[in-house]
């Protein structure tokens, strides 16, 4: 590790202690920047991923989302486009070594204010995939590493913050597996036509949705839409309907006495046992085992 990233895994240790250490992220004062500080590996943990740039500075981290598996090694920064449903699990990290990463949330409107910027050829050649890694780009270190620096400027911050967050948005695009960022700034783009339907799952996840409605919403053929949506997302529309079903049917689960029957029509289907055989076939375990726990 270079000198630079041992003292930005130093600062990010040092405030994970002050908000917590553990497999969750935890937040550092900036809108949006959280760092996770993990001391162990950890199971699968089901979640949702928001658009974001991660840099891992120490350890690994391995998500599941769809049909794909991407890990994430010391090093390397992963970048994510679109809302993921995902199984995440920080598979290297000890007490000595601990799992470090910072993260900051993509921000749809600077991408968007930036793309004048882009030359024209690396959009049309850019390729879209949900989640892209890669070595990370010394320009994007040093500007989340600065992001992270103005927690206890109040003066620079107020000042410098829009600034060099504009900044860190334009060197992701510029990077090599920023090419699915710069489709989601074209609202054109089939990833930007894909994101469109994906709000509308999210805001009508629990009621039945058909392909066509979510075609009609992107403005794109069935045909097109179902491939498009796969390429980005490596899962179906109604694939990831269920796996945010499922996603939310957890908390009530494990956090109220309400009867599993009750939350599976809660969350959308008309089939407790259906909803059971998913949930364990989603999770491992059917959905009484969270009652457990």
């Amino acid at each position: 590790m270079s000198e630079h990233a041992l003292n930005l895994a130093a600062r990010c240790i040092e405030i994970a202690r002050e908000t917590g250490v553990g497999p969750y992220p935890a937040p550092t004062g900036i809108d949006g920047v959280t760092v996770v500080c993990s001391p162990a590996i950890s199971a699968i943990r089901p979640d949702m991923y928001q658009p974001m740039i991660c840099l891992v500075l120490q350890g690994a981290k391995e998500i599941l989302h769809g049909e794909r598996a991407v890990r994430f090694d010391a090093g390397m920064t992963a970048i994510v486009s679109h809302e993921l449903i995902t199984g995440a699990r920080i598979v290297e990290a000890s007490p000595d070594n601990p799992y470090i990463a910072l993260a900051c949330r993509i921000d749809l409107e600077i991408l968007r204010a930036l793309q004048g910027e882009i030359e024209p050829e690396m959009i049309a050649a850019a390729r879209s995939e949900a989640v892209a890694t890669g070595r990370a780009d010394a320009g994007v270190t040093d500007a989340m590493t600065r992001l992270l620096d103005l927690r206890d400027k109040p003066l620079e911050r107020r000042v410098l913050e829009p600034m060099i967050r504009k900044e860190l948005h334009f060197r992701v695009l510029l990077t090599r597996n920023g090419a699915m960022l710069r489709q989601l700034a074209q609202p054109g783009s089939p990833a930007s036509r894909i994101a469109k339907a994906i709000t509308h799952i999210k805001q009508h996840w629990n009621n039945p949705i058909r392909t066509e409605e979510l075609a009609d919403i992107a403005g794109m053929s069935p045909s097109s839409f179902h491939e498009h949506f796969k390429s980005v997302m490596a899962t179906t529309p109604l694939q990831y309907q269920k796996a945010l079903r499922l996603l939310e049917a957890r908390r009530p689960l494990s956090e109220t006495a309400v009867p599993v029957s009750s939350v599976a029509f809660a969350v959308g289907y008309e089939s407790p046992t259906q909803f059971s055989r998913d949930y364990r076939r989603a999770y491992g375990a059917p959905p009484r085992d969270m009652r457990t726990r």
